[in-house]
Parts: structure tokens; sequence; C-alpha cells
């Protein structure tokens, strides 16, 4: 079986309990560095043996020992002083703050139980505590976020991030993650309730999703749409009502609006974003069509189980060849539309791929 991470740190801790407790002088153990820096740390933790020295002062002499162990070499040793500190003093207010460098050395150490377990433990059972102007309760629950895989627990993070640090954060920003993280769960309805918070941020931003408030503005909006009956189950059906408004000619203008995606329909060359088309243009497309058009028997070779290209040709309009674009439907939110198929924009002209042939 292969040897987790966090076993190999531990056993070392355990020789070096054992070898602490047979030394006569303990502290000695914590001690490095030249001759004269060991006698200054040998005497701080002499003096922190003083039962009249008040917290502030035991923090200032803490912080020399923390800095003397501080780097990668030491940490185990620094993990081992301070949970030894924080049990001999159990009522120092600065504790929160010990064990949160012990579970950020943990982290370092890719020992992640050990820091989670560290990371709750202070958020549990210590009292906030600013050091150096920074929240040790913040701090702890923006590593249990990264760290945490359980998406129930990480939403009770987000959540306690935005009640009590409302100021220190990107709201927005963990208003999206909260939401994908209720998606997790298939908690749809809290998840659309958070995507409009996040909206309601529009200058936060999401790394890696540029265009993240346009996406959640069209998710938000089809989520919204009660009646979605241009949408069907079969693609086959889908296009042959399709086929059927566009032989009928300028008649069947009505019949082909009806089956037109209600939310972010596009009109588009192919080089083009696809943006929502514009709705003058869509109802009077009608307009555009007469009894010579021409439709591709089949569909366009690019066309595979998640979407579908069909060419047509002849329109009454500048650009005379459309490709009519159908899209299998992702929305998880919604089970019975789930997995449909809804037709979903145009793109004008020639398709520019090479290779592109269809059978008319």
């Amino acid at each position: 079986m292969q040897e987790r991470p966090y076993f190999r740190l531990i056993l070392p801790i355990i020789f070096i309990m054992l070898f602490v407790a047979s030394c006569g002088n303990p502290n000695s153990y914590f001690v490095e560095g030249e001759k004269q820096e060991r006698e200054f740390l040998l005497q701080v933790m002499e003096d922190l043996e003083n039962q009249e020295l008040s917290s502030e002062g035991r923090y200032i002499l803490n912080q020399q020992i923390i800095k003397a162990l501080i780097g990668e070499k030491y940490r185990q040793k620094l993990n081992l002083y301070l949970t030894t500190y924080v049990e001999n003093h159990r009522n120092d207010p600065y504790n929160g703050y010990y064990l949160l460098l012990v579970a950020q050395n943990y982290k370092k150490e890719d020992a992640i139980p050990f820091a989670t377990h560290y990371f709750e433990r202070i958020l549990k059972n210590y009292v906030d505590l600013l050091v150096m102007g920074k929240s040790i309760h913040y701090a702890c629950l923006t590593n249990l976020i990264k760290l945490s895989k359980d998406p129930e627990v990480k939403i009770n993070y987000y959540k306690e991030l935005i009640s009590r640090f409302p100021d220190e954060i990107d709201k927005g920003q963990i208003f999206y993650y909260l939401a994908r993280t209720y998606e997790e769960l298939g908690e749809w309805q809290l998840a659309i309730q958070a995507y409009r918070n996040f909206m309601l941020y529009t200058d936060s931003s999401i790394p890696g999703v540029p265009d993240a408030h346009e996406i959640i503005g069209k998710k938000t909006a089809f989520y919204d749409i009660q009646n979605k009956d241009w949408i069907l189950k079969d693609l086959d059906d889908l296009i042959w009502r399709i086929r059927g408004a566009i032989r009928e000619g300028r008649s069947g203008g009505s019949t082909l609006t009806r089956y037109m995606a209600k939310v972010n329909f596009f009109a588009v060359s192919w080089q083009q974003k696809e943006t929502e088309a514009d709705r003058e243009f869509l109802s009077n497309i009608g307009g555009f069509m007469g009894r010579n058009i021409v439709l591709s028997h089949t569909l366009d070779e690019g066309s595979n189980n998640q979407e579908a290209y069909l060419k047509t040709t002849g329109w009454s309009y500048r650009i005379k060849t459309w490709y009519l674009y159908f899209r299998k439907i992702y929305f998880p939110a919604d089970p019975e539309i789930h997995g449909k198929w809804e037709w979903a924009g145009i793109y004008f002209g020639d398709k520019p791929f090479a290779g592109s042939t269809e059978k008319d």
C-alpha cells in the first residue's frame, strides 16, 4: 500500500517528542543557529516561563522563536514547539494564530488532512484575531475553500465568508463559485439565486472566464422562461417542422419564428461572436423566404450528437446562404428539457472550413 505523505511527517514528530522527553533541557531541541543566537533563544524560552508575563509579552518572545524556525528546514520543529506551547498555555489569546502557522506549515508539506484539521480547529475553538491587520478566521476560510473536496462543507465556508467578511472579498466571485458548488449538489434553484447575486456585481471578474456575466446572464434568462415550447425532444422532428415552414414560403414565417430559441438566438457570420440577434430582423424573417429556398437533404458533416448544421440557400437577403444551427440543451436544472434540442441560431454565408461539403 502506498505511504501517504502525512504519515511520513508524523513519524519524525513522534521520535522528536520521545527525544525531547529524555533531554535534561527540553528547550535545547528547538534552539538553532550560532552560539550567540542559541544562547539568545534559550534565554527567550526561559523568559517565557515567567508566569507574570502578559500574553502580548509572550507573543513578542514567541515571534523571535518563530523567526528562527520559520524556514522549510525547521518546519517540524516549529510545529512541535507551537502545538506544545498551545497545550501548555491554553488561555493565551494568540493560540489561534500559533495554530494557523502550524496549519500553513502542513499545507506547504502537502499534508492536507493535518492542515485541514488545524484550520477547522481554529474556526471552531478560537476567537478571531487580527495579526498584523489580518484576520486568522479569514485565512482559515479561504484556505479551507481551496482544500475541501466536500461541496456541502465548501458551501458553508462560502456563506460564512459572505456574512462575516463582506468587505474583504470580491462578493461577485464568491457568489459565482457558490453557485457552481450548488450545481455540484444539484441544488439548481439555490444555484440560480447565487448566480443572480453574482450578476449584481458587474465589476467582478472570474479568472479563466472573461465573459462570465454574459454566460450567466443567458443561463438565468433561460431558467426564468416558463414556457419553453420551442424545444423538442427529437432533432429530426425539429428539423422536419422547420423544413415544412420554409417550404410554405412567406406564409411559413410565423411558424419559423415559433421554433427559434427565445433566449440567445443569434444570427451572425461565421467570423462573428454569437451575440443575440436583432429582434426586428427575426420578426421579419418571413420576408426573406420564397419558393426558391433549397435545403440540404442531410446535415452538414460537422454535425454530431451535441450540435448540428443544416445548409440552406436561396434566401432573398443580401447573403443567400444560411446555415441553421441546432444544439442539444445542457441544463440539468430542468430535467424536463435537459438533453432536448433547440434551433439556436443562423450562420450567414458559406462555411469557411475546408472539406465541409454537403449532398444537396
